[in-house]
């Protein structure tokens, strides 16, 4: 829908007097509660799982309404049957508790403007229909979906854009009971003006648009009696008192088509404020096919819920500072729609491991932080070793989880990265195999028993990186015939211990897994290879 914008740009500002006033509807179940104040809503269609784009706008939309005080809605706009998911409003809400943006208002909470399911509102899309045809704003249209077809097909061959005709504007009522009479199959479409309309954008400010230019009526009510979504849209924001409309820059052109729908009723339209297009780094536009962009594969993958609302705040701004790491709570007391971008925002998933480590290494300053640091790790160990190897418990002990975060912080970008394969020796003994150790060293006897001595005799209070590399180092002055080279000796110590070929240095694994652990797998991988003394 065509649109401009002021070059001359008037001040965007959020102007509340007029939404501090005590509003009232009359919908289909009598005048609605009456309040007053900030009302905003997330009205997602549960055709398929939240990703990025959708929690941004969830995301805003929650932070608009708790930096002025005001109330955050869930309402599910289902009115497209046809690409109804079956289980995506259940993971709508999931996904916004998770996040920490539980709605005021919803399906599951209640409230006073409900139902919160489009579905569930036929009746008063309907009363609210029936009124636009009394008044002239609206009119059945009997047209085929043949008819339709041909109009588009034709439009395109003359390189037009394809709209309807509005040849049903012009039944007499006569024709129309008629047609009603009959049965025959019809929606209902209504009339657009003419004219220009105008309005302004709270983030790309003062905009022109005519709709009748580029579309003929549009449909509000479908044949099978559902709404379509611009129709119950206008309706459910009245009904609801909704004072702000905050959502994608892709429905921006709709606005010129909506306010009309409001004139039609002689309703005053909310605010409107288009959030910026969320691009990929490579400036494609993001699509719900990408798995990386799920927020259930992000929850997969580790990333906590604070870490991707900071992503999000990060693309399109609305903070003074858009690089800062912040509290949903820092998020609702800095948040300003005047430092919303109207230029398209690209979307770094990378930056989501730097605000991940970030976010790790603030915690573990604090004795509150860590303490919860080593809550949740404790939980995520229990939970991916449940089924737990040879009979042996995960080691969750408090002070071992501590050293590990402390010791690791910095090379991993959320707690998830703890429990992956590449950290399973932290918790469960690896299911090492002597015959790989002798393809190391063929007799490696006489070294494991001199190291085992070695390590026996380090003293509990010297068990750190920098005596344990030490005592490693001195296995180079080995020289004899018995002792292999040092690195094959520093294969066959991480190899007993983690059951790997690499990863952190041997002295800070030893430091990780501690004195009587490092020497029970020693032992271990020792007895194996069919050898019993140690003195």
């Amino acid at each position: 829908m065509l649109f401009m914008i002021n070059v001359c740009r008037i001040h965007r500002r959020v102007t509340l007097s007029r939404i501090l006033d005590v509003r009232t509807s009359h919908c289909r179940y009598g005048t609605v509660a009456q309040t007053s104040g900030v009302r905003v809503r997330f009205a997602p269609s549960p055709t398929g799982h939240i990703h990025l784009g959708g929690l941004r706008t969830a995301l805003y939309n929650y932070l608009f309404a708790k930096s002025h005080g005001g109330q955050f809605l869930l309402r599910i706009e289902d009115t497209d049957q046809s690409r109804f998911v079956p289980d995506a409003m259940k993971n709508i809400e999931d996904t916004l508790n998770w996040a920490n943006l539980t709605p005021d208002e919803g399906p599951t909470q209640g409230g006073n403007f409900g139902p919160y399911l489009q579905s569930e509102r036929l009746p008063i899309y309907k009363e609210h229909a029936d009124i636009l045809l009394k008044n002239g704003k609206a009119y059945h249209c009997f047209c085929s979906q043949q008819r339709l077809s041909l109009l588009r097909k034709a439009a395109i061959r003359k390189k037009e854009t394809p709209k309807y005709d509005n040849r049903c504007r012009h039944l007499t009522p006569q024709e129309i009971q008629d047609k009603l009479d009959q049965g025959v199959s019809h929606v209902i479409r209504f009339k657009l003006d003419e004219g220009a309309v105008t309005f302004e954008d709270l983030v790309y400010g003062l905009i022109q648009q005519r709709p009748a230019l580029v579309e003929g009526d549009p449909v509000i009510i479908k044949a099978d009696g559902f709404p379509v979504y611009h129709f119950a849209n206008v309706v459910d924001d009245h009904c609801m008192q909704i004072s702000h409309v905050l959502r994608g820059w892709e429905w921006l052109t709709s606005v010129g088509k909506h306010i009309q729908l409001y004139n039609a009723f002689r309703w005053t339209p909310p605010q409107f404020a288009h959030l910026p297009l969320l691009l990929n780094k490579d400036g494609t536009k993001l699509s719900k096919r990408q798995n990386d962009i799920s927020v259930d594969y992000l929850k997969v993958k580790g990333y906590s819920p604070n870490s991707i609302l900071n992503l999000i705040t990060f693309c399109g701004a609305g903070f003074e500072d858009n690089r800062k790491i912040r509290t949903l709570s820092q998020m609702v007391n800095e948040f300003s729609l005047d430092g919303v971008t109207q230029h398209s925002a690209v979307l770094d998933m990378e930056m989501l491991d730097y605000i991940g480590q970030q976010e790790i290494l603030k915690a573990s300053q604090s004795t509150e932080g860590m303490e919860k640091l080593v809550r949740q790790l404790q939980q995520l160990v229990t939970e991916t070793y449940r089924e737990r190897k040879q009979g042996q418990d995960p080691k969750i002990a408090d002070d071992y989880l501590h050293k590990i975060i402390e010791i690791r912080k910095l090379h991993i970008k959320n707690l998830h990265d703890l429990v992956s394969n590449k950290y399973r020796y932290l918790w469960i003994a690896p299911n090492t195999n002597a015959e790989t150790v002798k393809e190391i060293i063929p007799q490696p006897d006489p070294f494991l028993k001199y190291f085992i001595k070695l390590v026996s005799e380090v003293p509990e209070k010297d068990w750190d990186q920098t005596n344990l590399a030490s005592q490693l180092k001195s296995l180079k002055q080995k020289k004899d015939a018995d002792f292999p080279s040092f690195p094959k000796m520093m294969k066959v110590i991480r190899y007993s211990l983690t059951g790997q070929k690499e990863g952190p240095a041997v002295a800070e694994i030893m430091e990780m897994l501690m004195k009587e652990e490092v020497l029970d797998r020693l032992i271990r991988i020792r007895n194996n290879l069919g050898f019993r003394d140690v003195s």
